[in-house]
């Protein structure tokens, strides 16, 4: 009985078969992970704020629903982190549950993680403490924010439901988005933010006729925030580009002001708030759907030549060009902008200017200059960063020689001075030289 041999093309089939496969699977093993872990209060919110969490799921986020005292929580197993962003609707919360803390959410925050806030006026210390890690105060306990001129008809009385024009909100399309036209609603606390902390960003702020105090209480000493002061929304953007939204309001979220009505008093009538769009707006902007940025491909090198050099000579032209890409909808974009400088740094900027499009290349910038005539260690150094996009750093170190001995000039003619008083000093040491040796002097006794 013969034994045949398998086909060496059945083989070589099931190979091509299984590369195909995996190829076609590779996208969606590489796309950013959308995991994201959800703390509330109760699981009325979950119903109360459905069209938000709907959204989120719509645009392929996974949500893992918890609550906020549950001993099981953690963000991170084995030091691998298991959520890439962490929404917290859970304002009354005096303690976390498990292993999360202000301060592991902070560490949460340092290792890239995004993280989304909503307090109210009976915040607890969790949220409370967890504000102040990252430059955010929440104000007192019971105390609303209160507008006696922009508040809603349908308002209780204590005008605590407030009405915002979208013209106070951060001059940021990427941020708050370009179709806010109708008013936002909001009632809730008012934030403080910390004036020395940079990166500490003023979303909305309410009417300058606002005020926050406790709405129970006669006024007996001056409120916290007044006016523009009174902060509603502050974002945040680390230095290493997590991205942070804190409000004092978690009804701001609810389906009731998505779809509410709004007409402030005295004033024109929208069937619609802007809430929705605007809350749609910051999701995309804090889980960085929008305003993230990337840095590639850098090359330098001479003018008239293709290969990066070991070294640089001073007064050489040098040409330096970059890619420049921004996330758009999932997928990388070339990124248009006339304001991203490149300087030329050795110690102190010797070189600075602003890079030009290469035409035809979508995000492709290019400089060029002339070394100075300064040798040592130099770098090619980009520091882009605009409000709403992610912090563009690039240095590339490069060294600069001075001039060999045979690639100087064989006359300067700054030096001609010196050459004059050389050759003239020549002449006259040769003239008195044969002055000197030829001349005699007479014998007395002639």
């Amino acid at each position: 009985m013969k034994i045949r041999a398998p086909c060496p093309s059945l083989g070589r089939i099931t190979f091509f078969l299984l590369v195909i496969i995996s190829s076609s699977l590779l996208p969606v093993f590489t796309q950013p992970s959308k995991n994201t872990l959800v703390l509330l209060d109760n699981l009325a919110i979950k119903e109360t704020h459905s069209i938000f969490f709907k959204g989120l799921i719509e645009n392929g986020y996974t949500l893992t629903f918890k609550m906020s005292d549950d001993q099981s929580l953690s963000l991170k197993k084995y030091g691998v982190w298991l959520y890439q962003h962490l929404i917290l609707f859970a304002p009354g919360t005096d303690e976390l549950g498990g292993e999360l803390s202000p301060e592991s959410v902070a560490e949460f925050v340092d290792n890239g993680g995004n993280v989304l806030v909503a307090g109210s006026p009976t915040a607890g210390d969790a949220i409370r403490d967890l504000a102040a890690e990252f430059g955010v105060e929440l104000d007192d306990p019971s105390a609303y924010v209160i507008d006696h001129i922009n508040y809603e008809v349908s308002d209780s009385g204590k005008h605590t439901l407030i009405t915002v024009d979208p013209k106070n909100l951060i001059d940021a399309a990427t941020i708050v988005g370009t179709a806010n036209v109708a008013p936002l609603l909001y009632e809730g606390s008012s934030l403080l933010v910390d004036p020395e902390n940079p990166l500490v960003l003023e979303i909305l702020v309410a009417s300058s006729s606002s005020y926050s105090y406790d709405p129970e209480k006669p006024i007996t000493e001056y409120p916290h925030t007044v006016g523009r002061n009174t902060v509603l929304i502050a974002g945040l953007q680390a230095r290493n580009n997590a991205r942070v939204i804190f409000t004092g309001s978690l009804n701001f979220f609810s389906d009731k002001t998505f779809s509410q009505s709004v007409q402030k008093q005295g004033g024109k009538s929208f069937p619609k708030s802007g809430n929705e769009a605007l809350v749609k707006a910051l999701s995309q902007w804090v889980f960085k759907e929008k305003g993230v940025l990337r840095l590639s491909n850098v090359t330098h090198h001479k003018v008239g030549e293709r290969d990066t050099p070991r070294e640089y000579t001073v007064t050489e032209d040098v040409v330096y060009t970059v890619a420049l890409e921004e996330l758009v909808s999932g997928i990388w974009q070339g990124y248009t902008a006339t304001d991203v400088q490149l300087e030329f740094v050795r110690i102190d900027p010797f070189v600075r200017q602003l890079l030009k499009r290469i035409p035809g290349a979508a995000g492709l910038y290019e400089a060029r200059f002339t070394i100075p005539d300064v040798y040592g260690v130099f770098q090619f150094k980009i520091d882009y960063q605009r409000k709403g996009y992610t912090y563009l750093t690039s240095a590339t170190q490069v060294s600069v020689r001075p001039l060999e001995h045979t690639q100087y000039e064989r006359f300067i003619p700054g030096a001609f001075p010196y050459y004059a008083s050389a050759f003239s000093m020549m002449i006259g040491v040769t003239l008195f030289s044969c002055v000197f040796l030829h001349y005699r002097e007479k014998d007395k006794s002639e």
